[in-house]
């Protein structure tokens, strides 16, 4: 069964895409030489790169890898880094250790 995907969902994935162009260019990589870091093909970094929303969950974490900016990304997720989330810690399984 293929659900259709929500336009929040492919505006975002687009975003991530240019996002991750933009990585590329910065840190002066070509296409091919992520794509081989990554382990992925070339036309898998360029679904990836225009917004494919259908590209899977571990392309995106090898290309974030690749591009030096996984940690960056896990930061970004982390509950524990806004203000809601430090508030209601309690209820999260783990806490942070500093």
């Amino acid at each position: 069964m293929v659900t259709e995907l929500s336009s929040a969902i492919i505006r975002a994935a687009r975003e991530m895409g240019r996002d991750f162009t933009g990585w590329r260019k910065v840190l002066g990589l070509t296409a091919a030489q992520v794509a081989d870091r990554a382990d992925i093909t070339r036309d898998t970094l360029r679904k990836l790169e225009h917004g494919d929303p259908t590209v899977s969950f571990h392309v995106v974490l090898r290309v974030a890898r690749a591009l030096g900016i996984l940690e960056t990304i896990t930061q970004a997720l982390d509950p524990l880094d806004t203000d809601l989330g430090r508030a209601r810690a309690s209820q999260l399984e783990r806490k942070r250790i500093r």
